[in-house]
């Protein structure tokens, strides 16, 4: 308003305010009246003086000053910026527009190994997938949040055979997560080492798969164990999710959908080609 009151023939919508690139100079600054000065052959000192003077920021900002060739320099007031802060946290009002049209999204994060402590990396998804929730519901959108837990695969064959010959009832009490990890490292090394072993856990991974109930009564113990730190460190962090989905809760849809894509002429080498192996069965 203070340019228009100036040169009622300015275009406005060039006057943009920026953040200062020095804080020695101000909070934001503007050098669009140099332009506006020079286009109309003005000294745009004295055009940056006029509109200083039709300016009213005094509520919010320390007098600005003009430097340079025709900067105007602005300076938040402490007092006004944290007024503002605080009434955005009472929820009087928003630094954003809510969505036009909602959406629905799904966001997958975190997912864990079950029989294994959570890493940095399983944190950091974590930390960006729930901020990512947050902001989208903060929108005004769906939001569908999935932990997709690592708990099927190879590596539950050697869990079931050291679990079963090797385990420390005492130790599994005490710390589940060091005993399953102590048992998974004895038994991977002894199936890179000995191949009967690894035909032992291949084996033990075909019950487990097959609905052997004495490995289903184990894994399921596992995951149990394994969800209790999970959640203890979601709570911590403030985290929840919708769903907690384990790649298991896919084995038995998946043959169904092999049998469906087959009826519909897809090549598996064709597939394998354009996709890359999947990872997530491995002990990240």
């Amino acid at each position: 308003m203070a340019v228009k009151a100036v040169l009622p023939d300015a275009d406005v919508s060039t006057v943009l305010v920026r953040p200062c690139p020095d804080p020695k100079f101000g909070d934001y600054q503007t050098n669009a009246l140099m332009a506006l000065a020079k286009a109309r052959k003005l000294n745009p000192r004295q055009l940056a003086a006029d509109v200083l003077a039709k300016l009213q920021v005094a509520d919010v900002c320390e007098k600005p000053d003009i430097a340079g060739a025709g900067f105007l320099n602005f300076r938040l007031k402490p007092v006004a910026l944290a007024e503002t802060l605080q009434s955005a946290a009472r929820g009087e009002h928003l630094f954003f527009e809510p969505a036009a049209q909602p959406r629905t999204a799904v966001v997958d994060f975190s997912s864990p190994n079950v029989a294994k402590s959570m890493h940095v990396g399983h944190i950091r998804s974590t930390i960006l997938g729930d901020c990512l929730a947050r902001i989208l519901r903060l929108l005004g959108h769906k939001v569908v949040t999935d932990n997709h837990l690592g708990d099927w695969g190879t590596q539950f064959g050697m869990l079931l055979v050291g679990w079963k010959r090797d385990l420390n009832a005492a130790a599994l009490k005490a710390d589940p997560i060091a005993e399953m990890e102590r048992l998974y490292k004895q038994a991977a090394a002894e199936c890179k080492a000995n191949p009967a072993s690894l035909e032992a856990a291949r084996q033990e991974l075909v019950k487990l798969q097959g609905g052997d109930e004495e490995d289903l009564r184990i894994w399921r113990e596992m995951i149990a164990l394994s969800r209790v730190q999970f959640d203890t460190i979601y709570q911590r962090l403030g985290v929840q999710f919708d769903h907690t989905l384990g790649e298991s809760f896919y084995h038995p849809r998946l043959q169904p959908l092999v049998q469906e894509l087959r009826e519909k002429g897809a090549s598996p080498a064709k597939a394998k080609a354009q996709w890359p192996s999947s990872s997530r069965t491995s002990r990240r």
